[in-house]
């Protein structure tokens, strides 16, 4: 697998080895030993998610408070989307800062996202899988989100009207706060 740095520490971009022939592809998405020599410490995933969205859905930016914190290492089965993680670290100098990058199931590229971060990310394509692996079990009572529209983090995101497709959930409308009002860690 390739390991690369993104602006922002501890945010990685692994894309796996491909082997293709005429029967399909092989590839392996994930080997603890590999990955955590590459991140530099221990992750201990615990818990693997899927979902499955429509064009112009945008799930995000959630995160879990606290001792609930989770991190991600997320990936595209199908589809397109633009995946996106903001700093949320109260300490840090990229604090509020985000990385933005695409995942497909073409491209096959993985977004490891630390604890410490908002994470979310929107579809681009018809319809896509969208499959994460989390090091702490979901807690619905240390569930929280950030507005994804916030102006001080202005995330340019591609789809961003209901006229032209944007989704959202009622809980992402109603419940997420601005970016001042996040719990950081």
């Amino acid at each position: 697998m390739e390991y690369e740095r993104t602006n922002i520490e501890g945010v990685w971009i692994v894309t796996p080895r491909v082997f293709d022939d005429a029967r399909g592809y092989f590839m392996e998405t994930y080997r603890k030993e590999e990955f955590d020599a590459h991140v530099g410490r221990e992750v201990n995933f615990v818990q693997d998610n899927e979902s499955r969205s429509t064009r112009g859905v945008l799930r995000g930016l959630h995160y879990q408070r606290g001792a609930a914190a989770q991190a991600k290492l997320v990936r595209v089965v199908k589809g397109h989307v633009v995946d996106v993680a903001v700093d949320l670290r109260r300490d840090s100098p990229t604090l509020g800062r985000f990385v933005m990058v695409e995942l497909s199931g073409e491209n096959r590229r993985q977004l490891f996202v630390p604890r410490g971060f908002a994470h979310g990310f929107q579809v681009l394509s018809n319809e896509a899988v969208f499959a994460y692996k989390v090091d702490n079990r979901y807690a619905p009572e240390a569930e929280a989100a950030i507005r994804y529209d916030d102006p001080e983090l202005d995330i340019p995101w591609p789809i961003t009207l209901e006229a032209d497709g944007l989704l959202l959930s009622a809980k992402d409308m109603e419940r997420a706060v601005p970016f001042r009002e996040a719990e950081l860690f």
